[in-house]
Order: C-alpha cells, then sequence, then structure tokens
C-alpha cells in the first residue's frame, strides 16, 4: 500500500495547539500565526506561497484552525497557493455549533469538511479557554492515531483505499477518539465512515462487542466499515470514529 505525506497546519493559537501536540512520526506540522499575516501581509504572503506551492503529489492536506475571518483568509490563500492535486481536508472547531446544520461558503474548496463543536468538553463549570486546551490534547492524539494506523496497516479492514471514498466528494463529517460513548448523541445522521474499536488487553471482548453492536443499531444501512482490535497500548477501551455525509443543501438547513 502506498503511503502518503499527511501535512497538518495549525491556524491560529486552536490550531496550533493541536498540532504542535501531534506526536507520531512521519507527519509535517507548521503553524501558522495570523499576527504575522496582519502586521506583514505582503511578506508572509509571500513565504506562504512559496511553500505551499511546492508540496509533494497527492499531498494530504490538512488544516486545523477556529473559523474567525482571519483564519479563513489564510485558509483561502493556502489553498490558492497549494497544488490542484493537494487533498483538501479541515478540522475546523465550531465551539457551540453543530457545522452539520450549515454549509459555509468556504466548504466547497474541501473534499470533507470534519467539525468539532466541542460538546465533549463544554460545560457549564468549564471556561472556554479550558475546553480548547482538553480538545486540543484529544483531537491532537485523534490525528496522531489516524496516521499511525493507516501507515502501518494495523485497524482491520481500513486502509488508504477505504479512507479515499469516505472523504472525497465534497463532505461534512466528524472524527472523535473516544474513551466512552454518549450513544444520545445524533450518530445516526452520517451515511459513511470508518469506525475501529481498540480494545486493551484487560478489557472484557464481550464489552467491546456490545459497543460494536449498539454503533450497527445506530448506523444500520449506512456505509460504515468496521474493525475490531487488541492493543497492549490502550487502557480499557477507544473508539476511532471517522463519519461523513453529503451536505444535505446550499442554504445551510437539514
Amino acid at each position: 500500500m502506498r503511503s502518503f505525506t499527511h501535512l497538518f497546519v495549525g491556524i491560529g493559537n486552536a490550531g496550533a495547539r493541536i498540532v504542535d501536540r501531534i506526536s507520531v512520526d512521519g507527519v509535517v506540522k507548521v503553524t501558522i500565526n495570523p499576527a504575522h499575516y496582519i502586521l506583514r501581509p505582503r511578506r508572509y504572503t509571500g513565504r506562504i506561497r512559496e511553500f505551499f506551492s511546492h508540496l509533494p503529489k497527492d499531498t494530504f492536506l490538512w488544516l486545523v484552525f477556529e473559523d474567525k475571518p482571519v483564519n479563513l483568509e489564510l485558509v483561502d490563500l493556502i489553498l490558492e497557493s497549494s497544488p490542484p492535486d493537494a487533498i483538501r481536508l479541515a478540522y475546523v472547531l465550531t465551539p457551540k455549533r453543530e457545522l452539520v446544520h450549515e454549509k459555509p461558503s468556504w466548504a466547497d474548496n474541501f473534499e470533507t469538511v470534519f467539525y468539532d463543536s466541542l460538546r465533549d468538553f463544554l460545560t457549564e463549570d468549564v471556561p472556554l479557554g479550558i475546553a480548547f486546551e482538553r480538545a486540543s490534547v484529544s483531537i491532537a492524539e485523534l490525528f496522531s492515531r489516524l496516521y499511525y494506523y493507516l501507515e502501518n496497516q494495523m485497524l482491520v479492514n481500513i486502509d488508504y483505499a477505504d479512507l479515499f471514498n469516505m472523504i472525497r466528494g465534497g463532505n461534512v463529517g466528524i472524527m472523535r477518539l473516544l474513551d466512552r460513548v454518549d450513544f444520545s448523541w445524533h450518530w445516526g445522521i452520517w451515511e459513511r465512515g470508518l469506525m475501529g474499536i481498540l480494545v486493551g488487553n484487560n478489557f472484557p471482548l464481550r464489552g467491546a462487542h456490545e459497543i460494536l453492536s449498539r454503533f450497527q443499531e445506530l448506523l444500520a444501512e449506512k456505509d460504515v466499515i468496521w474493525g475490531i482490535i487488541t492493543d497492549e497500548t490502550v487502557r480499557g477501551v477507544e473508539i476511532l470514529a471517522l463519519l461523513v455525509k453529503g451536505w444535505d443543501n446550499e442554504s445551510g438547513t437539514v
């Protein structure tokens, strides 16, 4: 199976925190400070164009950012500068906003826009800054895990061919790395995806199968590729979920 270059670009403080924490070997990590772009736009624009115009063929270009106007300006600049064969993916932070209910105009420029409303980290007694910090740790580990298992072909039935089939074509999606699952969330809206369940040596296999069965019930008749493996590095259970659907329409109504 062919290997691909994965370039993770953290735009702004929130994006940079995530990208800096990606721990797996083999990925390329870049962070972009919007303040430098604002203060020296001509110089910074030139540097961005020079770097991104020379990406290797078929690079996975992951742009990680919070949904803010200056970040979106930089997103446009990066995409304009990148080769047309780059595989363009966004992971956008949208606190308290479920992006599945609307299609931003900039989403047309990506194969799939993954969003994170920070639902798993925001509660009434948690300040937004702490929620961002906790989310950055989890999302960085998610990216590290996804890359590791794709490159090492460790997840049963899941490889690059499956990933391409899921992300191509203009989608909205979620990615989650979970050690517990809130089954009350709207899992059933997704149309296709990859679902890997990793269990530690001490986790009852019966428990893993119960989780799998519940997911299969919620995602019945959907195009989901499943995999369960034992991983000695995992404590308890870990669910790696990548789920997508087409945008419903251009007006933002589901």
